[in-house]
């Protein structure tokens, strides 16, 4: 591993054969806690062997102890909880905690798992080893680019900056949504990464994504869409490195991080010999695809030289005759995790949530101060200042910060009265988290 290292090669192995899968009703638990805390530890120590390109351990032993299976029922799994539980939570007249600390940690595992997958699955042996999983993990990547285009025609998010009058609760939501949007895009870089294996991909999983999902349709709305960029008091802004950032005039041509991976998949899936085999260019998917034409640009064609080739693709395809949609009968398996656990769980949503209120949800002071020092041990400043894409901003204005809460050292300020105007929003975690600090 690289200089900086969270976990040693013998601990993150460790860490790796203990991964499992969990039940709906025990998220939040005692043992679910533990995974939680190993896997970002997991995926801190990821993003470090990928930024000093030494090696990446971490991927090469999910790989040899089986465990991207896993990765994926568990990421399926809380995306479950989260549109069956969740709500169900939200809607209990009885619960209203004064710390929602513990649920956070629930809500934000689906963003936890998808950051390590985007991680680890830019290397084609990690697609092979997710086997048969590699169709659930499609379903859901297509489940959360479908949401993605369907919010760029509602409008933009909610604001960051909840309001006075809102529950605990409330704010949890409002968060949820937030990290929604950041889960999806993590999404696109997955499902380009497996696209990256297009040629080597079972039958199965080529017809779910061509003719069951017609990705290639979906991809083309949000080009069209692009819902990580938006004009705000007339300037261009785009959503990089989990923030809105507006971009000079001279940075406005630059083909965005994001924009580049659904021009990558596309490539992919329109001019892979298998993929073209398999595609039925119905009149609907001619019209959807011809769309691209306008975007290739030779601006875009000199920062992307490869879509000249599919330039090309789209000049025949404008003579190519169009087919009708195929009825023919095919023997293919079809994801089984997302149904396995929804049949398993049907009609038990409130009684897991209630189950959770009791057991999960409500923890003592003494419970919560524990979590704390251990969440502060997982988060060193160390690792996380070198994980960090830019240097930190300040959690008030989000101008760039240098000075950091002198109770927690969690939080960055620019300066004192930012700090101040903050204090009602950081205020209690701030003190739960010095009290954790100083218990034994």
């Amino acid at each position: 591993m690289g200089d900086l290292e969270l976990l040693l090669p013998g601990e993150a192995d460790v860490l790796v054969r203990r991964l499992r899968s969990f039940q709906l009703r025990e998220m939040g638990s005692e043992g679910w806690n533990q995974q939680h805390e190993n896997l970002e530890k997991l995926n801190m120590q990821a993003i470090l062997d990928a930024t000093v390109s030494q090696g990446e351990p971490i991927q090469e032993l999910l790989v040899t102890h089986g465990k991207i299976p896993t990765l994926v029922e568990e990421l399926i799994a809380v995306e479950m909880w989260k549109q069956k539980v969740f709500p169900v939570l939200c809607r209990l007249e009885d619960f209203k905690p004064q710390n929602t600390f513990p649920i956070y940690m629930v809500v934000h595992h689906e963003a936890s798992i998808i950051n390590l997958l985007e991680t680890v699955f830019f290397h084609k042996e990690v697609c092979e080893s997710a086997e048969d999983t590699v169709l659930d993990l499609v379903d859901y990547c297509h489940r959360k680019l479908t949401l993605l285009v369907a919010r760029s025609g509602r409008g933009s998010l909610p604001e960051e900056e909840g309001s006075q009058d809102s529950t605990p609760m409330q704010e949890l939501q409002k968060q949820a949504e937030l990290m929604e949007f950041e889960i999806a895009l993590k999404a696109l870089s997955v499902l380009r990464y497996i696209t990256d294996c297009v040629d080597s991909l079972s039958l199965s999983t080529l017809s779910r994504m061509l003719s069951t999902h017609n990705l290639p349709c979906l991809l083309v709305e949000l080009l069209e869409h692009s819902p990580w960029s938006r004009r705000e008091g007339g300037k261009l802004q785009q959503f990089e490195g989990g923030r809105w950032q507006t971009m000079a005039p001279s940075e406005q041509q630059k083909l965005s991080k994001l924009d580049g991976q659904v021009w990558i998949a596309l490539y992919n899936l329109l001019l892979s010999r298998e993929a073209r085999a398999h595609y039925c260019l119905t009149s609907f998917a001619k019209g959807q695809l011809l769309k691209l034409r306008a975007f290739l640009t030779d601006t875009l064609l000199d920062q992307l030289p490869n879509l000249a080739d599919l330039q090309g693709f789209l000049a025949q395809l404008v003579l190519a005759e169009t087919q009708p949609p195929k009825k023919d009968l095919v023997l293919e398996q079809i994801p089984e995790i997302w149904e396995r656990l929804e049949h398993e769980n049907r009609g038990k949503w409130q009684a897991i949530a209630k189950h959770q209120l009791r057991h999960v949800f409500s923890p003592s002071e003494q419970d919560l101060r524990l979590q704390a020092r251990r969440w502060a041990e997982t988060y060193r400043l160390d690792v996380l200042e070198a994980v960090a894409p830019e240097r930190p901003r300040c959690a008030h204005c989000s101008a760039e910060a240098s000075k950091r809460c002198s109770r927690c050292q969690n939080e960055w300020y620019c300066c004192r009265d930012c700090q101040v105007k903050h204090w009602e929003k950081h205020g209690k975690a701030c003190v739960l988290a010095t009290q954790g600090d100083r218990v034994k």
